[in-house]
């Protein structure tokens, strides 16, 4: 794994969360937002990093809320996992519709909508210069995709993990609730863990101190914002082993 040097970087899982694609809507997707995120891997991609994408499924379905309304756990995450591959298929389009190729690989299977995921196919288009969009988390219930962002990062040797939030780093408390909370530039995973800092789960944040796996916690509101962090340009956090 890499140092924490941003030019060590040659191969990231970008965690991107369905709340991302859908804008201003209230749920759904945002052409404009798809669009300009995808412009932005593509870039990313172009300038010889290869990228895959661990999307979520929250602007349609988020599988603990369904819980709360009465649906069974492990049955309300499969729904969620379904809304991933939904977000996967629309960024695999709108990627290729820029010139570049992309895969949509999905943890449960369903061949007639696109290739099941194997460590050896996401691996293979890798190596092609291919965006590879991963859907379906796990594959399992009961783990967030925060926690498979950092698995295939792990398993498809990743540099880094790239949280994509909607706040510049992490920061102590919600800023947008306390104007005063710290901002930090720089933390370990032990740190985060320790701190209770809940921009990824605790279950993420220890898989990635287990396997040494950096992780990159930016806003992608703007345009180049995976660019910017990933090259030092942006404002982010690092958390590190």
């Amino acid at each position: 794994m890499a140092s924490g040097s941003p030019n060590a970087w040659k191969r990231v899982v970008v965690k991107l969360s369905g709340e991302a694609l859908m804008g201003s809507a209230t749920h759904g997707l945002d052409a404009l937002t798809v669009a300009r995120i995808s412009a932005d891997l593509v870039a990313t991609a172009r300038d010889g990093v290869e990228i895959a994408v661990v999307v979520g499924g929250g602007n349609f379905f988020r599988g603990i809320e369904g819980a709360d309304k009465g649906i069974e756990r492990a049955r309300a995450d499969s729904i969620g996992m379904l809304a991933t591959v939904m977000n996967a298929l629309a960024m695999e389009g709108a990627i290729e519709a820029l010139g570049h190729p992309a895969r949509a690989l999905s943890a449960v299977a369903m061949p007639s909508v696109c290739q099941p995921y194997s460590r050896q196919a996401a691996l293979n288009h890798l190596a092609k210069q291919r965006i590879v969009m991963l859907a379906g988390g796990t594959g399992n219930p009961f783990f967030t995709t925060d926690t498979g962002a950092v698995l295939r990062a792990a398993e498809l040797s990743g540099d880094a993990v790239m949280k994509a939030t909607k706040v510049d780093g992490i920061y102590s408390a919600d800023p947008k609730k306390y104007p005063a909370a710290t901002r930090y530039d720089r933390l370990t995973h032990d740190e985060a863990i320790a701190r209770n800092l809940a921009v990824m789960d605790t279950a993420a944040f220890a898989l990635a101190r287990d396997n040494r796996i950096p992780i990159i916690v930016f806003a992608i509101n703007e345009p180049g914002a995976i660019q910017g962090a990933l090259f030092g340009r942006g404002r982010a956090t690092l958390v590190v082993p």
